[in-house]
């Protein structure tokens, strides 16, 4: 089993950026943490970051066949990208929606998701939790 793990813009900042939101590890913590759980659960994961919305498009695209699942945190992309969301619906790949904080609870323009209404689920106000998490409940999705 193979998922591809989305990180989507400004989370490269991970560590410096606001950690009163979003905590004090940085993103290589959390790849790490999903390596370690991938190898737990006996999937195998690879990972990318990207602040730009046609690079994560263009990874979306280029999952069919070489993985079995997406795991996405669109991050600001989340509440404004058409694009992506009509990506992931048309490639078809199974993914799960996730995020370090609660979006519920934030401003309001952060309150509506474009994609989760299309993933398998959606992850959020856990901080780094919140992706394995999400890693457990895609890979348990996609070995039924």
């Amino acid at each position: 089993m193979r998922v591809l793990v989305i990180h989507g813009p400004n989370l490269n900042l991970l560590g410096t950026r606001e950690p009163e939101i979003y905590g004090t590890f940085t993103l290589q913590h959390i790849n790490d943490a999903l390596a370690g759980i991938a190898a737990e659960v006996g999937c195998r994961v690879d990972f990318m970051q990207s602040n730009g919305e046609g690079e994560i498009i263009d990874a979306i695209q280029a999952s069919p066949g070489k993985y079995d699942g997406i795991l996405i945190n669109p991050a600001a992309y989340t509440h404004t990208s058409v694009a992506i969301r009509d990506a992931l619906a048309a490639v078809g790949t199974p993914f799960v929606e996730v995020h370090l904080s609660n979006i519920h609870k934030r401003e309001e323009f952060r309150h509506k998701s474009l994609t989760a209404a299309i993933a398998v689920g959606q992850i959020c106000g856990f901080g780094m939790q919140s992706y394995l998490l999400g890693l457990r409940g895609l890979c348990q999705h996609l070995s039924r």
